[in-house]
């Protein structure tokens, strides 16, 4: 795994940005966009995206200072050479959340190879959708803020996200991605606010993350090879997340992902792999949870192969998704309930290779507890709670 030295954000916009007299350099404003918030500037950062993607040189879309009200914006490639987007503005969505809530996503940049994000803010101005979907009827699907797809060697550094309608960041059949120094918040109260979701992917790097929302910090879908997490603050929300897996009969698994350094403060779940409790052909392998904090975490260790949150179409929880090579290491901290390590595994594909290996979790300073069905595998170190496989 690449190590990646930690740069001052303030000073890679400057360095940047001084390199626009030799770059093609397309600033949002020349194009039209107005940095009052309220004039739709759509028309101007899609025209500015235009001309920098179609540039024959590398190329800088520049936002600069100021509030940028976006609508629905489709950024796609491919692109003739690299693009980098630098944000030192903040992009608000309309206030109401029907114009961005029916498509899915508000920000999308799609098949572009080489792209770079550097900085900014975006506020989808989630508050009121998030009430329609707790309290009213006919809410519209909602929409991620910022969605990568079909996209390779992408960087996003430094972008903070606030008030999602439901997933702040969406990687979707990429490769190669390095997501750094990310800012995710949402009320511990709104639904489906996930940090980051990522499907269908490979070589994803996520590094020096603070993530506060209402679901998973980091959800890792169906799909995804070669997944590195490092140094994440989680909390609140629902901890780090592989799954869910195996809600369709035929489905891609998840194999070698790392989670190193994190903390979970308040969250619903630590580390977690889950999967529906009927058939499929998924899998989730060659998994590590190392060198991790707990701070009063109500499941810091869970398998749960029983996930059927309607009730329906989960005959006899028997999960076809196979779980093995699980190594959980070096967790320490504090349960927020007696059962600290849950492993709940399916009776039709018991769990294989689990390792445990220095684990002191405690509930009000005392010994917790754990519990395991069809799970099996090795122990070894101080264990707390004591090891069940």
């Amino acid at each position: 795994m690449a190590k990646f030295m930690p740069l001052s954000l303030n000073f890679l916009i400057t360095f940047l940005i001084l390199l626009q007299s030799a770059n093609a350099a397309y600033n949002v404003v020349s194009f039209g966009a107005k940095p009052d918030g309220h004039t739709d500037s759509t028309p101007s950062f899609l025209e500015a995206w235009t001309m920098a993607c179609s540039s024959v040189h590398p190329a800088t879309l520049y936002v600069p200072h100021g509030t940028f009200l976006v609508k629905t914006a489709v950024f796609s490639g491919p692109c003739k050479f690299k693009v980098t987007v630098i944000i030192t503005g903040t992009l608000v969505a309309p206030s109401n959340y029907q114009v961005i809530g029916q498509t899915g996503f508000w920000i999308k940049f799609i098949n572009v190879s080489g792209l770079s994000i550097y900085g900014g803010t975006l506020n989808a101005m989630g508050t009121s959708f998030w009430a329609c979907r707790t309290t009213g009827s006919n809410c519209p699907t909602g929409s991620r803020s910022l969605s990568i797809l079909s996209s390779t060697n992408v960087l996003l550094s430094g972008l903070t996200s606030i008030n999602s309608q439901t997933e702040h960041i969406g990687i979707d059949l990429c490769s190669n991605v390095l997501i750094r120094n990310l800012k995710a918040f949402a009320s511990s109260q709104s639904l489906n606010t996930d940090g980051i979701h990522v499907q269908s992917s490979t070589g994803i790097t996520i590094i020096g993350s603070v993530i506060r929302t209402g679901d998973d910090c980091i959800s890792i879908g169906p799909g995804n090879r070669n997944v590195w997490i490092q140094q994440t603050a989680c909390g609140p929300g629902h901890g780090i997340s592989i799954g869910s897996l195996g809600n369709n009969a035929n489905e891609d698994g998840v194999q070698n992902v790392t989670v190193t350094g994190a903390v979970f403060t308040g969250t619903l779940n630590g580390v977690r792999i889950k999967s529906w409790g009927r058939q499929s052909n998924g899998f989730a392998r060659s998994i590590t949870f190392q060198n991790i904090v707990m701070k009063d975490v109500y499941n810091p260790i869970i398998i749960d192969q029983k996930y059927c949150p309607s009730g329906k179409n989960c005959p006899n929880q028997n999960s076809g998704v196979k779980i093995s090579q699980v190594t959980y290491s070096n967790i320490k901290g504090t349960s927020s309930k007696q059962e600290a390590v849950t492993f709940n595994c399916s009776p039709s594909n018991p769990c294989t290779g689990i390792t445990m290996k220095q684990i002191h979790i405690t509930f009000q300073n005392k010994a917790t507890t754990s519990s395991c069905h069809y799970a099996g595998g090795t122990s070894s170190g101080v264990l707390i709670p004591a090891s069940c496989l």
